[in-house]
């Protein structure tokens, strides 16, 4: 297994494989709770293996602290047209509670971002929530610049198949 050393002492990052299913949902589960959203997870075990090992839709690495799993980012390509080449989209990025502070977080961001680098992509990309102040706080420290001129725009639930009918 290929695991992406880090200055945090005692923590160092691997891509997650299939066995990590359950532990990808716990942390998907922890981050809701964290940002008060547990009633929209919807995802399975079942459903992220299909999609993030099957169907390989998105990757996602763990950060390991003396061995142990404490936090993790799922992440995929997109793709800029100005840029003319692939980007990273960050979707989450969790650590326990328990362990913020040690520098997790940030050896997190920096392999998406060797990763990034590793695959010749434009820049790194991410959403934030507007009152989750301290991550935007981190994010800045980090060199993360808020995209502040652009709105970001859903359809979900019912409006996408009604979408998909004006075809």
């Amino acid at each position: 297994m290929k695991y992406y050393e880090t200055k945090t002492p005692n923590f160092r990052i691997r891509m997650a494989v299939k066995e990590d299913t359950p532990l990808i949902l716990q942390f998907i589960r922890g981050l809701a709770e964290y940002e008060g959203l547990s009633d929209q997870v919807v995802a399975t075990e079942e459903i992220l293996n299909n999609n993030l090992f099957v169907k390989k839709q998105a990757e996602v690495i763990i950060g390991e602290y003396k061995g142990k799993p404490i936090g993790f980012a799922l992440f995929f390509h997109n793709f800029s047209t100005f840029l003319g080449k692939a980007n990273l989209y960050l979707e989450d990025l969790f650590v326990t509670p328990s362990y913020r502070g040690l520098g997790a977080g940030k050896a997190l961001l920096a392999c998406l971002a060797k990763i990034a680098v590793e695959r010749d992509c434009g820049r790194l990309d991410w959403w934030c929530l507007e009152w989750n102040e301290p991550s935007i706080k981190f994010y800045k420290e980090m060199g993360a610049k808020p995209m502040e001129e652009w709105t970001v725009f859903r359809v979900d639930g019912d409006a996408l198949p009604a979408l998909a009918a004006r075809l």
